[in-house]
């Protein structure tokens, strides 16, 4: 996405410490004198606003940016920065964030909804590109709504799944998708599309009332990683809130595969969706946190 250069440094305000040529990603700024300057090599600017963030005068502002973006509406947000919080807390909140598939029938505030979008782009992008795209559903309507569109494309798929040429076409053209989907999946999701039918039961969102769908629209230079790290600040952030998340692959899996459901649900034909996030008022908080595979790192020291 291109954007005209628009840093201006105000002379008065700059003390000459030189934290914002360290600091700019692009090399843009250099010192003339004792006061920093823009160069010449302004189209390199990719807007990251790290200039402004770390000037310890307020002397730089980029224009095509905005503090507005990111200000909360149900959660304090003190600027200038405050301590840190503790690593003690921070690795509490990260362990005590489980997957929830039991919420109650209570909305959530579609102001918090709003604000965890608002936490979500506080994360990283690949060259700042911040191409993400946020859709809401904000009701349990809304998810009841998209579950079935979902179980229309997988009642389509177990069908071509179960046919035999199919399967062998896809061996032979696509990596044999089909096949594995077919060895892997197809059992359990007709289970599930046949208790939906029988008894109601949501085993794709597991009866959440709230959902956010993040994207990328072109332009981006790493739209996955783009979605999965806002995704990351969206569950802890709901975690901290007293919500509890659950990411759904196979309602991205929906999505990237029958563009009727993104036409259906308003998302551009162009964009495409990476995270799936259901959210709500968890039925019974976790008691303690869970374990996990032991992992044991490589390193290479050159």
């Amino acid at each position: 996405m291109e954007l005209p250069f628009a840093t201006s440094i105000d002379q008065h305000l700059c003390n000459g410490c030189t934290l914002c040529v360290t600091a700019c990603p692009a090399d843009i700024f250099t010192m003339v004198g004792k006061k920093a300057r823009a160069t010449g090599r302004v189209d390199r600017c990719i807007h990251c606003d790290h200039c402004a963030a770390i000037c310890p005068t307020a002397a730089m502002n980029v224009a095509t940016v905005s503090n507005d973006a990111v200000a909360l509406t149900t959660i304090p947000t003190p600027d200038p920065l405050p301590d840190l919080p503790s690593p003690a807390a921070l690795v509490r909140l990260m362990r005590e964030r489980r997957s929830c598939r039991m919420y109650r029938e209570k909305a959530v505030d579609r102001a918090v909804l709003e604000d965890l979008v608002r936490i979500g782009i506080t994360a990283p992008t690949g060259t700042n590109s911040q191409r993400w795209t946020f859709t809401i559903l904000p009701t349990r309507h809304a998810m009841q709504r998209f579950g079935e569109l979902a179980a229309r494309f997988f009642r389509q798929l177990n069908f071509v799944a179960q046919l035999p040429p199919a399967r062998l076409a896809s061996r032979i053209f696509s990596g044999d998708k089909l096949g594995q989907y077919y060895r892997e999946n197809l059992e359990r999701v007709q289970e599930a599309l046949e208790d939906y039918e029988r008894t109601g039961r949501d085993l794709l969102f597991h009866g959440a009332p709230a959902g956010i769908f993040i994207g990328a629209a072109p332009g981006a230079s790493t739209p996955r990683e783009d979605a999965l790290l806002a995704a990351q600040n969206i569950v802890l952030a709901a975690q901290a809130m007293g919500l509890g998340t659950c990411l759904i692959g196979y309602a991205v899996e929906a999505l990237a595969n029958d563009p009727r459901i993104k036409r259906d649900v308003g998302i551009p034909a162009e964009e495409r969706i990476y995270a799936v996030i259901a959210l709500g008022h968890p039925k019974a908080p976790w008691k303690r946190s869970a374990g996990r595979l032991p992992v044991t790192p490589r390193y290479w020291e050159g």
